[in-house]
């Protein structure tokens, strides 16, 4: 039975990294691969020989022994525990993608556009992938690489230089949310799994990912796609459709930093600090929309008066659900292997066997080979179940290096290939980015960029 669950989760994993091929969409597998992992255990929960009680983060001694009554119980429970983390993550990214939806709503990511005023396309470039950085640490990669490719669009005229930019832009996002417990999926799985803390993050991976992202930038910025300056006249800033556009950016964007710093001083988990983040930024969203203000909504072909919507109700319409049921069905069926001890087996596995392909780390445990080769396979697999699957693979302690670089490898690994990563998935999408192009053009400087991060993780590690 364990080998036909692999087996599905194996044919699950290829529909999601065959997304584009297949043209159906990845929450559909994902979904489809969870539900039968878990009736496939239930079918044959008295066949298994072992179990891994995640809740004690063991295997449960003399399984095969216990009463079939017994280990149905032992599977509900470790089901609902399965699903009340799973949830705690869902939850968090509902908050963070409802606050984003909000700040647009009153339009207030227009207020970056004020901090463009040249028209010299290698200062473009390092003000674009500046910003990339810093806003994907703080809204999350995703985000931070549709608000900046919007404004893009605005400015650079044409395609074909807009596409460099696009691509350096990946490399900064994704660099940007390695960092930070809020600014990646993966990071924050890890944050909320209690395997890193914002502190230890921050002074492990915040040197590693910025010359991650200085060292590409600054290659390219020699490059002829960046010399000169802008063809078009005038650099297109345009005013914000809403006078609270300002307040609100601000408002929000210090709503989910709060988040991390509810956590320590509270010890709850993020969502609930997510949550009152959420309220408060809706208080304000409310009491400003009943001053009306009209905008030109090109959604609805007409001009609007937003005061008539209330504007949680509007941006919850607006927010990612379909990626919210992706995470669910893959962190879910990971969550069957792990149940299993599948992962557990795999784990020693590596830790015994595989060190001999590369240097030991210099607390002992997994290889270095083996975590750089999980950051370059997160640009063919999607790094997501990857990390899922280490969560239930490593039991090392919380704020372990092993975990720090698991952050930084799959975070900014995705970068070698435009489809490795959400943010070069949607700025695929946004700009039409072929993916040969951005292999020829890009995926070498993310690659110089990786390692270079990598190596200075290496020394950073020695100081913790």
């Amino acid at each position: 039975m364990e080998t036909i669950i692999i087996l599905v989760f194996v044919f699950g994993y290829l529909g999601i990294t065959l997304e584009h091929t297949l043209k159906i969409d990845k929450l559909i597998p994902a979904l489809v691969m969870m539900a039968i992992s878990w009736a496939l255990v239930s079918l044959g929960i008295d066949s298994f020989s072992t179990w891994f009680d995640s809740a004690n983060n063991g295997l449960v001694e003399n399984f095969p022994g216990l009463a079939y009554e017994d280990k149905m119980h032992l599977m509900e429970e470790t089901l609902l525990h399965h699903l009340g983390k799973t949830a705690e993550i869902l939850v968090f990214l509902l908050g963070a993608m409802t606050i984003v939806e909000i700040i647009d709503y009153f339009d207030g990511f227009s207020t970056i556009k004020n901090f463009i005023k040249t028209k010299k396309k290698s200062k473009i470039l390092w003000i674009f992938t500046i910003l990339a950085f810093c806003l994907s640490a703080i809204i999350d990669n995703l985000t931070a690489t549709i608000v900046l490719i919007s404004i893009l669009q605005k400015i650079v005229q044409d395609k074909g230089v807009r596409v460099w930019y696009a691509g350096l832009i990946i490399i900064a996002a994704n660099a940007g949310g390695a960092f930070s417990p809020i600014g990646d999926v993966t990071t924050t799985m890890l944050w909320i799994g209690k395997k890193v803390t914002t502190g230890h993050l921050f002074g492990y991976l915040l040197l590693p990912s910025l010359i991650c992202m200085v060292l590409p930038t600054l290659i390219a910025s020699y490059l002829p796609a960046f010399k000169g300056n802008l063809e078009n006249d005038e650099v297109e800033i345009g005013k914000p459709k809403s006078r609270f556009s300002g307040v609100m950016l601000y408002l929000g964007l210090g709503a989910i930093i709060f988040v991390p710093i509810f956590k320590m001083v509270t010890h709850l988990p993020p969502y609930v600090g997510m949550m009152l983040s959420l309220g408060i930024v809706a208080v304000f969203a409310e009491y400003f929309s009943s001053t009306k203000f009209t905008i030109t909504n090109q959604e609805w072909g007409a001009e609007e008066e937003f005061a008539k919507h209330s504007p949680v109700h509007f941006s919850l319409s607006k927010i990612e659900l379909p990626s919210i049921l992706f995470f669910l069905g893959i962190l879910m069926a990971v969550a069957a292997l792990e149940s299993l001890g599948i992962l557990f087996g795999f784990a020693s596995l590596l830790k015994e066997g595989v060190p001999m392909l590369g240097t030991e780390m210099h607390n002992g445990g997994v290889s270095d080979l083996v975590v750089i080769l999980l950051g370059i396979g997160s640009a063919v697999i999607d790094n997501v179940p990857l990390v899922a699957a280490s969560l239930g693979m490593f039991t090392e302690p919380m704020d372990h290096e092993l975990w720090h670089f698991i952050a930084y490898a799959a975070g900014t690994g995705g970068s070698m290939l435009i489809i490795g990563s959400a943010a070069g998935v949607v700025a695929m999408g946004m700009e039409k980015i072929d993916f040969f192009w951005y292999l020829k053009k890009i995926s070498w400087l993310a690659l110089i960029g990786f390692l270079a991060g990598t190596a200075v993780f290496f020394y950073t590690r020695t100081l913790f």
